[in-house]
């Protein structure tokens, strides 16, 4: 993983916390937490306050996520919110943090000054035992608290000045005139700093999680569906007129469930001709096979003249995967046609043309669930499905993972944005 590390290809964008007082602010979290305090002097750290050298030094990659529910976090400034989640356990977690960190803007500026912001995302689970426990998660509430107790000074403050304001006689009390001004000094004008978050409730709609395998949920008007690895705790056993349960290894229902629920955009010319997808998709497909054919070799030559006399001296191979010479087909007919068939074309083949539609809200979870059935394409495993990239990664040779670490980054690193917007369609940086 340190090539990835490297190349901002794992850990990339976090923050750096190297300041003595923020260093301590974290330690007074984690106390919080019951977790030991750090001995490092500089760390990294994501939206959440996560940092894989704290994990490390703990021996505990879910130190803020002990059950894998019940999310932990750690503000220690405003700038947090630009950062990605690097580590957790549902796939929403980011969208969470982001619309907390929105709606309660002033506060945090304001708090952050002084303190550092701690506390839960939670919900009505205690532990997720089995695929019901996920389902009954329809909100969930930011726990928030202070670790000098900015917050529960400011109350108190707030109900003192009160006091001050309707009790006629409540000035002639120096006692708390003095508690006051002695809370004033850590809470600070609360007349002009906000310092309560407005908002700490949040729906928990559509996400992927890693319980059970690899577990996901969308949720429309009238039915829930749940697809996931049929062996998972609960599957298919309580409300089916509420909850429809596709298994992950049924591709066909998978693909039908998507497109009856205009998920994905069907492929057409207007956005297959000009996107470069299914030319990417091909490229893919050949890649994966010469690292089948040919493990450990040496990759950093290969250019389109390498790759074509390659590909002409395993015809054989390549046509009997099919992969390519199917692409090329469905290439023809859009030329001829402006559509694709997709009743002839085989289970195992769909999801090679398959993009979620870019305009609906689970775009990016379900580019995602995509990834799962296409897992030649590391590039777009990589853009939505980071921790399947990351497991595929680990089994990769080491010529491989080179080659896979420059592809990258000649391609999807030069210009995220870009890169998305040509072959998904998307305008937005993240997702569910």
């Amino acid at each position: 993983m340190k090539r990835l590390y490297d190349n901002d290809l794992i850990y990339g964008r976090l923050l750096a916390v190297n300041q003595p007082h923020l260093v301590e602010r974290y330690n007074k979290a984690l106390a919080a937490f019951g977790l030991p305090a750090t001995a490092l002097t500089e760390f990294e750290v994501d939206k959440t306050g996560f940092s894989p050298q704290v994990a490390d030094e703990l021996g505990d990659p879910d130190y803020l996520d002990p059950n894998g529910v019940n999310r932990r976090f750690i503000i220690l400034t405003p700038s947090q919110s630009t950062l990605p989640v690097v580590h957790t356990r549902f796939s929403n977690t980011e969208a969470l943090m982001y619309e907390f960190f929105t709606s309660n803007t002033r506060a945090i500026n304001a708090l952050t000054i002084k303190d550092v912001i701690y506390g839960e995302i939670e919900d009505n689970v205690a532990k997720v035992e089995d695929i019901e426990d996920l389902l009954s998660i329809q909100q969930v509430e930011f726990k928030v608290l202070s670790a000098d107790d900015v917050l529960g000074k400011a109350a108190e403050l707030r109900t003192l000045v009160d006091r001050l304001t309707n009790q006629p006689d409540a000035w002639r009390d120096d006692a708390m005139l003095e508690h006051m001004v002695d809370l004033a000094k850590v809470a600070g004008d609360i007349r002009e700093n906000q310092l309560v978050p407005d908002k700490v409730v949040f729906r928990h709609d559509a996400f992927w999680t890693s319980h059970f395998g690899g577990c996901y949920v969308f949720v429309d008007e009238k039915m829930t569906t749940v697809i996931c690895d049929p062996n998972a705790p609960g599957f298919r056993r309580s409300r089916p007129w509420q909850v429809s349960y596709l298994s992950i290894h049924d591709e066909r229902q998978v693909y039908r469930f998507l497109a009856e629920t205009g998920r994905i955009d069907p492929p057409r010319a207007s956005w297959l001709e000009t996107s470069g997808f299914l030319e990417h998709r091909a490229e893919m497909a050949i890649r994966a096979l010469l690292r089948e054919a040919e493990p450990g070799a040496i990759l950093n030559r290969m250019d389109a003249v390498w790759l074509q006399t390659w590909m002409h001296r395993n015809a054989a191979l390549i046509t009997e995967d099919g992969v390519y010479p199917f692409l090329n087909s469905v290439k023809r007919e859009i030329a001829q046609s402006g559509r694709i068939e997709m009743n002839r074309i085989s289970d195992h083949f769909r999801f090679l043309l398959a993009r979620a539609r870019p305009d609906h809200k689970d775009a990016w979870l379900v580019n995602r669930l995509i990834t799962e059935y296409v897992p030649s394409d590391f590039v777009s495993r990589y853009v939505f499905n980071k921790q399947g990239f990351y497991d595929d990664y680990t089994g990769y040779d080491e010529a491989f993972r080179q080659h896979v670490v420059e592809t990258l980054k000649s391609t999807y690193l030069t210009d995220k944005a870009a890169f998305r917007k040509r072959l998904y369609g998307l305008e937005t940086t993240t997702g569910n």
